[in-house]
């Protein structure tokens, strides 16, 4: 059965850093995955959530940032020296075909840490503003599956890593979007 869907990872992979391939995905892609690239988005959303909440805001992106970093701990120091997954880049039996389109890197491939990370940011926003702007969801979501997507279309993770990592990351955001509401109920009922 582990076999099984091990092949079906790799097929995965396949299609999405193969066939998939294109002129736009292959400019795109590695720009999506490119931390730096968000920096602005980061800074407006600190700056917003701050001017225009005050000090719910300030508690909300304390919170938010507790929330990157367990994420971020927790999936590239504990969960990926602990499962120790090769990246697809780096498979012996991959490592040929691979199309790489941003350079190997180093470290273990499961869960992805970008996945992680961005589910975890996508899903605190939108349980923390869904009743101040109800479609928050939705723009979140699909901005960390298309980071989650592009790891795997530039060869550096399999679907399991960024599927894995999505899941784990929205959990560690559900749990403290909840820690926020337990402590900050007020910015809640304005």
């Amino acid at each position: 059965m582990l076999q099984h869907l091990l092949e079906l990872d790799r097929h995965g992979f396949y299609l999405i850093n193969h066939e998939m391939s294109n002129a736009f995905f292959d400019w795109l892609m590695p720009i999506l995955r490119n931390a730096r690239f968000w920096i602005p988005l980061y800074i407006f959303i600190i700056i917003f959530t701050t001017w225009k909440y005050k000090k719910q805001g300030v508690v909300v992106i304390l919170l938010l940032a507790i929330t990157v970093g367990v994420a971020d701990f927790t999936s590239a120091t504990l969960i990926k020296k602990t499962v120790r997954r090769i990246r697809p880049c780096n498979d012996v039996a991959l490592k040929d075909s691979v199309t790489d389109r941003v350079g190997c890197g180093t470290g273990y491939s499961f869960p992805s840490t970008h996945a992680t990370d961005h589910f975890s940011i996508a899903l605190f926003l939108s349980l923390v503003f869904h009743k101040r702007w109800r479609r928050v969801w939705f723009w979140t979501i699909l901005w960390a599956a298309s980071i989650s997507f592009a790891q795997v279309y530039v060869g550096v993770h399999y679907p399991v890593d960024v599927i894995c990592g999505a899941v784990y990351g929205s959990l560690i955001g559900f749990i403290f979007a909840t820690i926020n509401k337990k402590f900050n109920t007020a910015f809640y009922t304005t």
